[in-house]
């Protein structure tokens, strides 16, 4: 039977993990996986290239409207929850709590996953460490399978969603999850370490509705190196 010191323990490096605690050693770079402000509000870091970095995967225009028009929104309407719970805490008024909690998960899991999506991307050419490529060979069969499966799980999203790459601490492995949404049909626990947008907005600028031809160009400008930091942040 699990202890309380053991799952406080387990609780903290589950929470520092998610919530990309990486240290600058692990990879030098401004506002690396940051979700909040020093004030512990929810906020919208700097993107970590120019609008036009991504190209030819991605073009300047979309990026630029998804930063601004769909990852900023959810910023604003995860702090906009939690305080409307905070003043429900306040009031002792829990009449609105159900759609309060709906939206704080919608729009905070929207948050988490697209400062995620922009720090997995980078134009310059990269490889997953010697570690994150025994674990995927070991999980997976190897790398190429594990694009395979993770491909297929992103192009088959039901509507709009995510295709996720994770670390399980309660099992020791790496899993391919499918993500409704923002925040469906996930698994508890799971950390995130690789995540593909593929939510419309993501590339109807430039793929309207070829969203395989989208996924498979997006595997040209996954930073490995970014992966794997969280990796290791997540098996610490």
């Amino acid at each position: 039977m699990i202890t309380r010191r053991e799952f406080l323990q387990q609780s903290a490096i589950t929470t520092a993990a998610l919530l990309a605690a990486q240290s600058a050693e692990a990879r030098p770079a401004p506002a690396l996986d940051k979700f909040t402000d020093d004030s512990g509000k929810y906020a919208l870091q700097p993107l970590p290239y120019a609008y036009d970095a991504l190209e030819p995967v991605i073009d300047a225009k979309t990026v630029e409207l998804h930063y601004h028009f769909h990852h900023k929104p959810a910023v604003e309407a995860a702090n906009k929850a939690e305080d409307a719970l905070a003043k429900a805490r306040a009031d002792n008024d829990f009449s609105l709590v159900k759609h309060h909690e709906k939206e704080l998960a919608y729009s905070l899991s929207s948050h988490i996953l697209h400062t995620l999506y922009w720090n997995n991307l980078n134009a310059r050419r990269s490889e997953a460490s010697p570690r994150l490529l025994k674990a995927l060979d070991r999980d997976f069969g190897s790398m190429d399978q594990a694009k395979a499966h993770l491909s297929a799980a992103a192009t088959s999203v039901e509507a709009s969603g995510w295709a996720i790459l994770g670390y399980h601490p309660m099992t020791a492995r790496l899993m391919i999850l499918q993500c409704e949404n923002h925040q469906k049909l996930t698994a508890w626990g799971v950390m995130p370490l690789l995540v593909l947008d593929v939510w419309e907005h993501a590339y109807y600028l430039r793929y309207q509705n070829r969203r395989p031809e989208y996924v498979k160009k997006l595997f040209d400008i996954i930073d490995w190196e970014h992966v794997a930091a969280r990796y290791e942040a997540a098996t610490a």
